[in-house]
């Protein structure tokens, strides 16, 4: 097959599941190009079937905002003529589907049919979808898709609740890459530098915005800290960033933490982690949780969102309510400080992370895609 994959290029989860997926289908034989604004930070080598087109947004001096739907509308439609693709496959509703839908109409006046998968990553759906001016305009794209798919089911019964939707969605879970049977060896010398004295390690991965509670993650840390020895690695950056070093920093903790910005090999970094902190008010499913697990990290987290469906109670790690600080040390204090259980659960992490292994999820775009490219109008 011939797919153009439109995301955003940035570190969050939606760009990086784009990514990745057009990755895996071109090792697998399709040709696949990928269409944004800037090339997407983990399409960091290509592979004989992968191409990228650059959505190039001049500077007009009519326009306090530049009109990026409109140029990415008319991209796609140079893109589908002239690569001849068979399918596009937007991720994030706005203004990707929107954009897509244009498209779409302006090739159907040049006897050219393209059908469009809309994939719901969250953001779009669970804070601007709220935003009452956007609505008219997402439940549009949604229900003029070809097919619609939401990366958990949490997601799926938000995007219901929230919009007229009066077509069918599809919950395909967001996945991992793993290698192998066991989970990689962490790095060693990377472990003594950030813990030389054999403390425990908590991480958190993350953009820093208020919706992931980076104050609950701190305030976690510190309550941990006065149990036992501890180093606390914050991963990205964001908004928030200065309020944890702050905090920090007033309580006299702040040589225990490592803040270490933006990360593309965010794996290699968590692999040392004894524990992963995600107390987000929501996740629509959980990325950075599923990519600590996959390197055989459990995860102490809210309850919120498509977490649960990622994050197994009492198995892969422990589940809190939101805002519930005392609750998520408790459990992250009751892990470290038994090795055996520690073990267990790292050992438990690991396989239930590779549910979501890319081999899995991979399959399930495969078949969306041939019966969408097959009977565009039956969905």
């Amino acid at each position: 097959m011939n797919i153009g994959i439109v995301c955003y290029p940035t570190f969050g989860g939606s760009g990086v599941v784009a990514t990745e997926l057009g990755k895996v289908l071109a090792l697998k034989g399709h040709q696949i190009h990928f269409i944004s604004y800037q090339q997407p930070v983990r399409l960091d080598t290509f592979h004989e079937n992968i191409w990228y087109h650059e959505v190039n947004v001049s500077d007009y001096p009519l326009f306090d905002y530049q009109p990026y739907e409109l140029v990415l509308a008319s991209k796609l439609v140079d893109v589908v003529k002239y690569a001849k693709l068979d399918l596009l496959h937007v991720h994030y509703a706005i203004p990707h589907a929107s954009a897509a839908y244009m498209a779409q109409q302006i090739l159907k006046t040049e006897g050219i049919n393209i059908p469009f998968i809309t994939t719901l990553h969250g953001t779009d759906i669970t804070l601007v979808g709220k935003d009452a001016s956007f609505e008219p305009v997402i439940t549009f794209a949604i229900n003029q898709s070809n097919a619609v798919t939401a990366v958990s089911e949490s997601l799926k019964k938000d995007t219901l609740d929230h919009f007229k939707i009066n077509r069918s969605i599809e919950a395909i879970p967001n996945f991992i890459c793993i290698d192998g049977c066991e989970a990689p060896e962490i790095d060693s010398e990377l472990h003594r530098n950030i813990a030389p004295n054999g403390e425990k390690i908590l991480a958190h991965v993350s953009n820093f915005r208020p919706v992931k509670r980076v104050c609950d993650v701190v305030k976690i840390f510190a309550k941990v800290r006065e149990k036992m020895p501890c180093k606390l690695l914050l991963i990205g950056d964001g908004p928030d960033r200065h309020v944890a070093e702050t905090f920090c920093r007033e309580r006299g903790i702040s040589e225990d933490l490592i803040v270490l910005g933006k990360v593309k090999d965010t794996q290699h970094v968590l692999g040392i982690a004894d524990l992963f902190l995600l107390p987000s008010e929501f996740e629509s499913f959980g990325l950075a949780a599923l990519e600590a697990m996959a390197v055989g990290v459990p995860v102490i987290s809210s309850n919120t969102g498509g977490i649960p469906e990622v994050n197994k109670e009492g198995f892969s790690g422990f589940l809190s309510n939101v805002g519930d600080v005392e609750d998520m040390a408790k459990n992250a204090i009751s892990l470290l400080s038994n090795e055996e259980k520690l073990t267990q659960f790292k050992e438990q992490a690991f396989g239930q992370a590779k549910k979501f292994d890319i081999l899995n999820v991979l399959p399930l775009y495969e078949k969306l895609y041939k019966r969408v490219i097959e009977h565009p109008s039956t969905f």
